[in-house]
């Protein structure tokens, strides 16, 4: 029977699209397509192939040649592909252009994070900041988006805003917008007030990139059980848990992942989720050293942490995946006393440049865990020195 029959929901077939310009090297673009493909997994989807053309700028009409969109109709013709996702952002024209040649459903990287955020959305306040910056997001695209945001066929793209009534008046998105602004601030001022009655505590906030291991480290820390998922964007609502580490307590908070890329319009909605990196007095930022790329990661973030203002705090960096990154640093024939080296010099370097502000874990096999408690313990027992040294009996 009808009733009694699964509903599976199928993953969409996707195409990713990457410019190579002045302002982004053919290295960069492969990095950034290889996010792009992460993304689309995490959203549900299937990236079947990648295309990338080298353009001294965007086409303004098309974002990329007429001949690269033919290349791509071509190959999407006949076939079970739904899903065009381009790496920048595109306006509203751009995508009704492009639409029109490739009869599948256009979004972009902003989009695409959009929609991640919306099915991750579980409070009151990250739904409303979702929506708000879903609303910033179709605002300038409201002259070239009609057809695209007719689309009611769900899927990716299509939660949120466009998916309940299509309201394309320029005036009634203004209004949205003033009217969520107004309730993301009253929602706002109660968290203000939770944040009041915390007390005296030193606070610590967990920062870094999307997926490496922020929730695991705050459930090894906090003893708690914070959602944990090997997904972009698994924690979306910021979580704080009370830790005491031999009587003295502090709290710790778990934030959003940030991300390359990251639209301005959802960092203005998520401001107030970030109040927890700003107001804390010290920042646990976790890297994952495992990543290729994890240099780059550490400035996208550290460049994030400027725009809030935040970047001059206390900082630990906590590099977590030891065992990845030695998986695939070391062969099995290495000597061990090679290994010691490398893994010496790795740590010097970073030593050096964080003042010793440092720490190397592998989460996953709680490999230097008590090393991290302690330096966040000397860290915590600093400041409520420094801070209130007339109450030292409570927390030393």
């Amino acid at each position: 029977m009808l009733d009694k029959q699964k509903v599976v929901q199928q993953e969409e077939k996707a195409v990713i699209v990457g410019l190579i310009h002045q302002e982004q090297t053919e290295r960069q673009v492969q990095e950034y397509l290889d996010e792009l493909a992460f993304l689309a997994e995490t959203a549900g989807a299937i990236t079947v192939k990648r295309y990338t053309q080298k353009l001294a700028h965007p086409d303004r009409a098309t974002f990329i040649g007429k001949g690269k969109l033919e290349e791509i109709r071509q190959f999407i013709f006949g076939k079970d592909i739904s899903l065009v996702i381009f790496d920048d952002e595109l306006t509203g024209s751009q995508i009704s252009n492009i639409e029109k040649v490739l009869k599948a459903k256009v979004i972009d990287r902003s989009d695409l994070i959009l929609d991640i955020f919306a099915r991750r959305a579980r409070t009151a306040q990250a739904k409303v900041q979702v929506e708000l910056a879903q609303y910033q997001y179709i605002l300038p695209r409201l002259r070239g988006m009609w057809t695209h945001l007719e689309r009611l066929g769900g899927g990716i793209g299509t939660r949120g805003p466009g998916e309940t009534e299509i309201e394309t008046d320029r005036r009634i998105v203004k209004d949205k917008i003033s009217l969520l602004r107004k309730r993301l601030g009253e929602i706002d001022k109660q968290a203000l007030t939770q944040r009041k009655e915390r007390g005296e505590y030193i606070r610590v906030a967990l920062v870094g990139y999307t997926n490496v291991g922020k929730s695991t480290i705050m459930n090894l820390i906090s003893k708690s059980e914070v959602f944990a998922e090997n997904k972009l964007f698994a924690t979306l609502d910021t979580t704080t848990r009370k830790v005491v580490f031999e009587q003295t307590p502090f709290l710790l908070s778990d934030t959003v992942g940030f991300i390359r890329k990251l639209p301005h319009h959802l960092v203005e909605s998520f401001k107030s989720t970030l109040d927890e990196v700003r107001e804390s007095d010290i920042l646990l930022h976790v890297v994952d050293i495992s990543h290729p790329q994890y240099e780059d990661q550490v400035e996208v973030v550290n460049r994030t942490l400027q725009e809030l203002k935040a970047l001059d705090k206390p900082t630990i960096m906590i590099f977590n995946k030891m065992d990845l990154y030695e998986e695939q640093t070391f062969d099995k024939w290495l000597a061990p006393e090679v290994k010691q080296d490398i893994l010496r010099q790795l740590k010097e370097t970073w030593e050096q440049k964080t003042n010793g502000n440092c720490v190397f874990i592998s989460a996953l096999e709680r490999r230097n865990i008590e090393e991290l408690r302690k330096t966040i313990m000397d860290k915590v027992m600093t400041l409520y020195r420094e801070r209130y040294p007339y109450k030292s009996e409570y927390f030393y």
